[in-house]
């Protein structure tokens, strides 16, 4: 290790750095009418760069290492292409929403004009929680990647961050944080290019224990996962508010679709690569398979490396954790601004907001957060629950009598179904609770809970939401038969596109310039 000194001076220049870089584009770029949100403004690579930083956070250089470590290359492989694959949801339903609701930027707005105002705020909720976790992550993983690589105590660094991404997301907002996402693809493409070459020259390895330790062969709990982790990350992505704010900023549908598919490609490669030491480190003999240090696979191999190398990582580990952290900060901002309060609040109370909601998030990393991953699994099975019953929405063919009060009763049952099934399963309602909070992981193959737990959430989810449509559909049908009312429950409303809106309100009334010239002197 460098000495403390050299490591402190490393990790605060950094910092001082990314203030001044974030002042300068909070100055530069800074505009009231993106400060929230920047809708058709971006081109193709870009926005690759951008999708690639939301989808990477500090947590990538232990999530993967561990899952390679427990499952092999078999449970890495399926981890990293369950990672990459739902990035390209976004091109693929991100026009539909955009056509749908095209004044909004995030995924509540449209919820909100399919459902209701209430099922937007139940929507939003879910949404906030899932990104004040992510942030209680992110610190997290920064805090232990520091005090693995320097033996320092990371809690004044952890608050510097938050303090440093406060500073320039309250003056810049969205546009800052969308500029700092680009650095931050190109800080992880030199960061995994460094760590292969500080690898391929540093380290050693016992070729005859590759074959004894199974980890290049296929297991059961690879295929397990094959289903738990595409149902967790393509619901979970779906709650990432910063996803959607980046959908709603490409420039047209074929930038979309560039950019998706450049970084669902990128994050698939470069994940992959990131979880490979979890396997080098059980082949140098460091750890042993399932090692309970899994997750700190890659900076244990850091340690056999020159100074240079850790210093380089973790400069990098910084930015990429302080890009990361201000993604989630503005998305969460922007949510909160346009749910409870419609954009309607003057931007420096929304620039207060942004550092009021670090207070409990700072305080929760530093006291409660010692598992990354049980973090991101807890937020996995919320979303598992409550998007796919939202997403039906989508048909205004198949499921347009679907209302709010269905979709809300979906998404809780589903939470219930997995409590009542973890404690039929288990024996006891203590377990099924644990088992909500995915409390046992997911990497045990002997134990069907955790699976059994994702294949409730979403289909018994549905299956909930048809339920309570027909209950109301048929006590409304009840009520309208008992006082001679016409049943319209089963009506299909008429949809008309924001297009057509437009053109009905010129032909009725002129357009917005005429009205504006005709009213000019008006009192």
């Amino acid at each position: 290790m460098l000495s403390s000194q050299g490591n402190n001076a490393i990790i605060y220049l950094t910092y001082i750095f990314l203030l001044a870089t974030g002042l300068l584009l909070a100055f530069r770029f800074s505009q009231a009418n993106t400060f929230l949100s920047s809708n058709g403004t971006q081109r193709g690579f870009p926005l690759a760069l951008n999708f690639i930083a939301s989808a990477m956070g500090c947590g990538i250089l232990t999530t993967y290492t561990e899952i390679s470590n427990i499952a092999g290359l078999h449970g890495l492989l399926v981890y990293t292409i369950c990672g990459a694959i739902p990035i390209l949801g976004f091109a693929a339903v991100g026009p539909i929403i955009r056509r749908k609701c095209p004044d909004g930027f995030i995924l509540t707005e449209w919820v909100r004009q399919r459902f209701g105002i209430v099922t937007a705020l139940y929507l939003s909720f879910f949404t906030c929680l899932t990104m004040f976790l992510f942030m209680i992550g992110e610190l997290s993983a920064i805090r232990a990647a520091i005090e693995t690589l320097t033996g320092l105590n990371a809690l004044a660094a952890v608050i510097v961050e938050v303090v440093v991404t406060s500073i320039y997301t309250s003056i810049g907002g969205f546009r800052v944080s969308f500029i700092t996402d680009n650095f931050q693809g190109a800080f992880v493409l030199v960061l995994v290019v460094v760590c292969i070459i500080g690898m391929a020259t540093n380290i050693d390895i016992d070729t005859s224990k590759i074959g004894p330790s199974g980890l290049l062969k296929g297991n059961k709990l690879g295929w397990q996962l094959v289903y738990i982790l595409f149902v967790a990350i393509v619901t979970n992505d779906c709650f990432m508010a910063g996803f959607w704010l980046r959908t709603f900023a490409s420039k047209s549908n074929k930038d979309l679709w560039i950019g998706c598919s450049i970084a669902s490609f990128v994050t698939f490669t470069i994940c992959s690569l990131v979880g490979v030491p979890g396997m080098l480190a059980v082949w140098t003999g460091d750890l042993t398979v399932g090692d309970e240090n899994g997750y700190n696979a890659l900076f244990i191999l850091l340690a056999k490396m020159p100074n240079w190398i850790i210093a380089f990582v973790l400069i990098f580990a910084i930015s990429l954790s302080t890009c990361t952290f201000d993604s989630l900060q503005s998305a969460m901002v922007s949510t909160i601004s346009n749910d409870l309060f419609r954009n309607k609040l003057h931007l420096n109370y929304i620039r207060v907001l942004v550092v009021l909601i670090i207070v409990p998030i700072i305080v929760l990393a530093i006291k409660v957060a010692d598992d990354i991953l049980q973090i991101y699994l807890i937020a996995d099975l919320v979303s598992a629950a409550i998007i796919p019953s939202v997403f039906l929405g989508l048909s205004d063919t198949l499921f347009y009598f679907l209302r709010g009060f269905d979709v809300m009763c979906g998404g809780l049952g589903a939470l219930l179904g997995v409590f009542i099934f973890g404690t039929v399963y288990y024996g006891s309602a203590k377990e099924g609770g644990k088992l909500l909070l995915v409390w046992n992981g997911i990497y045990n193959s002997a134990d069907w809970g955790p699976f059994g737990a994702f294949v409730i959430a979403p289909f018994g989810g549905i299956l909930i939401t048809f339920a309570a449509a027909a209950i109301r559909i048929t006590f409304a049908y009840l009520l309208c038969k008992s006082s001679n009312r016409p049943f319209t429950a089963l009506d299909r409303p008429e949809y008309v596109e924001p297009e057509q809106q437009l053109n009905v309100f010129n032909e009725s009334y002129g357009s917005v310039d005429d009205i504006t010239k005709k009213n000019t002197n008006d009192p």
